[in-house]
């Protein structure tokens, strides 16, 4: 399994492409895995910017603003393997369910991609085949290592972020925290982040975090392996030194979760979205 960002690697068929996930190596003994599944804001040089201009892959459309190097220095100072998404949600979003009518937008926040519509069902599975399935099983097989390295769950944080303001509405929260109905690292995480006193968090805001088929729903909810999701502020990591603060923010809580024996258990829990279905776990129990 390919573990870089390589745009140079020939596709079949003599396409160009590159690899649509990054693994970061950490000590999978840890028991811990992050994951960041809008981590850039890349396209293969083939589907030159989907037809919008340069600037819209500079915004949150594209791609979740300050993940990355957040993610790169929470693995490290965790030594926690970490995946992350290597193209940008516009191509497709690999934060949805293949069935979901929003996994290729058509319109984001306004902006209209020339490139997604009108799309062929043939280069919907294309999208399919060559950037979500790949990112996907890059997962499980990242999840199934540490899981197998530790004889336990591991416990899978995914990180993500969103905009200061929505529709001119400011946001309050400086963080959120988003899920489903498994609330075993949720709240000992909700309670680590306000005890400092100095940020407001949110608790499925400014998103719910219900969502079927999507990555905590398919790798954690489905096989009751126990996840949070982590929303950051974007203009709070937008620079080194805000993710530089972040991750010594979120370091010891996150390292303190994973030192819970509660938190390396497999305990399914029903989905807020409805009953499971053949086919919805992902990651075997055990």
């Amino acid at each position: 399994m390919r573990s870089g960002c390589d745009l140079r690697i020939p596709a079949e068929n003599g396409m160009r492409h590159y690899s649509p996930y990054e693994i970061i190596k950490g000590n999978p003994a840890k028991g811990l895995v992050l994951l960041a599944d809008h981590a850039m804001n890349r396209l293969p040089p083939e589907y030159d910017r989907l037809g919008l201009p340069e600037g819209a892959f500079e915004r949150h459309i594209a791609y979740d603003i300050g993940i990355e190097p957040l993610t790169r220095q929470l693995s490290a100072a965790l030594d926690a393997p970490a995946v992350l998404g290597c193209f940008s949600r516009l191509l497709i979003d690999p934060n949805r369910g293949e069935d979901d009518p929003t996994l290729i937008m058509k319109i984001s926040d306004g902006a209209i991609v020339p490139g997604n519509h009108p799309i062929a069902e043939e280069e919907w599975q294309r999208r399919l085949n060559r950037f979500h399935r790949p990112y996907h099983q890059a997962v499980s097989q990242t999840i199934a290592e540490v899981a197998a390295t530790g004889g336990r769950a591991p416990l899978v944080i995914s990180l993500h972020s969103f905009t200061p303001a929505w529709k001119g509405v400011a946001r309050p929260w400086h963080a959120a925290v988003l899920w489903d109905n498994d609330p075993r690292a949720v709240f000992p995480l909700i309670e680590r982040l306000e005890a400092a006193g100095d940020i407001v968090v949110g608790n499925n805001e400014p998103y719910d975090g219900a969502l079927r088929g999507d990555t905590m729903y398919r790798h954690c909810m489905a096989p009751g392996i126990p996840h949070a999701l982590i929303e950051v502020r974007q203009d709070l990591i937008a620079d080194d030194a805000g993710v530089a603060a972040w991750t010594e923010r979120l370091a010891p809580i996150l390292a303190a979760l994973n030192a819970m024996p509660a938190l390396h258990a497999y305990k399914r829990h029903p989905s807020r979205t409805g009953a499971y279905q053949d086919g919805d776990e992902e990651e075997r129990l055990p």
